[in-house]
């Protein structure tokens, strides 16, 4: 016989096994005991909650010939039918793939015949956001007033996608992500039942790991369990099947962050990368990380939020006293939006490494949440006896308080410019006129200067305007409009000038100083 994964082993045959959804159970064995049945239910939730499961149960409970407090007693000749997927009184449908208004028709002509045993006829629509919008227009008439024997089961992940004329018509029912707590015991009972020797730190993480989903829970325990068959499946063993890493690297991690330590962390980013680590999930764990931090900053009594062992706790308490709630916030804020770049990127490696050391080199970044951690740079160097400022930085005492100022460093003045140069920088904005509109609109917030070999340099204010006026189609478009009116080959540059700086810290407005030098002439 064939191996048997065991979300589909264990999946549960009666609504007592349903794990984490206590209310939505509870509601429905007591319209199944009081036969206050509903005719469309709509199951709502994130993947492996238990949506289908249920689904299946309340098929068998309605069907039963002798339900227990509203449960299937599962030894009927109606439950065990509808166990082994022979019944024809329960149809399962998959809308992902029968999505179209002639699947929906069949339905329309199949409920005209009453079940040919048992008392309804369910029909379990799974995905049922994928159906098309003819195939939900089909299918409104039918579910607002079905046969007295017919059942709707609407199961689906995005609700959002169901039109209302459809949500309206149904009992909605939302599955919650179960918790940490419940995925942990009811793999705990599997795994005895299995007689498999596993950690229950090991058991902990697979279940934090699941996010609320005890299937994915159960997928993880069996690719786990499949690794190391016959041998003790440790914590350690699970990090290195899912490729995670262990919290005392997220710890030194963050001490060398704090130290500013640029050489200490890539050489912690090697050791992950040989060790085979995903790097995505790493950013995912460590941004948990820093959230635990946070919790334990905020507040002295978050032994029971946090899900970390006692040690670890220690260690928590001690790191908090290490960092500023304001820093914290930023990296988690760095690391969530890292997470999400990390998904789609063909270069992790250097997109984590890039981050760590922005966050190693705060004077390497200009948004304004990164000034403390600027200064406290600054006043780490001072405490260390690092006299020097770095280059183009100058230290401020005022009233005893330090303060960190850039020197405004300015731009070399430049060389003589040619008289094609002054000629076409003189008519630039009388020759802008004749550009495409789009291009014209763009140029009017550029500002000429000066670049190296007398290239008329072209500085726009933003990444979108540098995009468009830097691009081949319109850098051609400006030199053929230079050639046509001046009767002179001109090289272009176009550059876009830097969040938070000024035009006349960078560069030189040659613009300006050739029309001084015209009022001069005209003096």
């Amino acid at each position: 016989m064939s191996y048997m994964a065991l979300y589909r082993k264990f999946r549960p045959d009666e609504f007592e096994d349903v794990k984490g959804q206590d209310a939505i159970v509870k509601t429905l064995k007591n319209q199944i005991k009081s036969e206050r049945i509903g005719h469309a239910y709509l199951f709502c939730g994130t993947r492996g909650t238990g949506k289908t499961t249920v689904a299946k149960i309340f098929a068998k409970a309605v069907n039963c010939e002798h339900p227990v407090d509203g449960s299937p007693c599962g030894e009927c000749e109606t439950c065990r039918a509808i166990a082994a997927g022979n019944s024809m009184n329960v149809i399962e449908i998959d809308a992902a793939s029968n999505n179209g208004v002639d699947n929906i028709r069949e339905i329309r002509e199949e409920v005209a015949y009453r079940p040919t045993e048992g008392r309804y006829k369910v029909y379990i629509i799974d995905e049922v956001h994928m159906l098309s919008i003819g195939a939900f227009n089909a299918l409104l008439k039918t579910l607002e007033e079905p046969p007295e024997y017919v059942i709707f089961i609407l199961a689906t992940t995005e609700a959002h996608k169901i039109p209302v004329t459809i949500l309206s018509r149904c009992q909605r029912y939302d599955f919650k992500r179960i918790t940490i707590e419940t995925i942990s015991a009811r793999l705990r009972e599997l795994i005895d039942k299995e007689k498999w020797d596993v950690e229950e730190k090991a058991v902990r993480y697979i279940a934090r790991m699941a996010d609320g989903s005890m299937r994915d829970a159960l997928s993880l325990l069996d690719q786990c369990a499949a690794f190391y068959i016959g041998e003790t499946l440790t914590y350690d063993h699970v990090l290195e099947v899912l490729g995670a890493v262990d919290t005392e690297v997220f710890s030194r991690l963050l001490r060398e962050i704090l130290e500013y330590n640029v050489q200490k962390v890539i050489a912690t980013v090697d050791e992950l990368v040989m060790q085979g680590r995903e790097l995505s999930q790493m950013a995912a764990d460590f941004t948990w990380y820093l959230r635990n931090l946070l919790l334990v900053k905020s507040s002295d009594d978050m032994e029971d939020v946090l899900d970390v062992s006692t040690e670890n706790l220690k260690r928590l308490k001690e790191e908090a006293q290490m960092v500023e709630a304001d820093a914290l916030i930023r990296y988690i804020r760095v690391f969530s939006d890292l997470t999400s770049q990390l998904k789609y990127s063909t270069q992790k490696r250097v997109l984590l490494e890039v981050t760590l050391i922005k966050l190693c080199r705060p004077a390497m970044e200009v948004a304004q949440d990164t000034l403390l951690d600027r200064i406290r740079a600054v006043e780490k160097k001072l405490e260390e006896g690092v006299c020097a400022a770095p280059a183009q930085e100058k230290i401020v005492y005022v009233s005893g308080e330090i303060h960190a100022e850039e020197e405004k460093k300015k731009p070399e003045l430049p060389q003589a410019l040619t008289e094609d140069i002054k000629a076409v920088v003189k008519d630039f904005r009388r020759l802008t006129v004749e550009a495409s509109p789009m291009l014209r609109t763009y140029l009017k917030k550029a500002r000429l200067s000066a670049g190296e070999g007398n290239r008329l340099m072209i500085v726009l204010p933003d990444a979108v305007s540098a995009g468009v006026v830097g691009s081949e189609e319109h850098k051609q478009e400006i030199q053929r409009i230079i050639e046509d009116k001046v009767g002179k080959s001109i090289d272009i540059e176009v550059r876009q000038l830097e969040e938070g700086r000024r035009f006349e810290d960078n560069f030189v407005d040659i613009e300006q100083l050739i029309h001084m030098e015209i009022t001069v002439e005209d003096d």
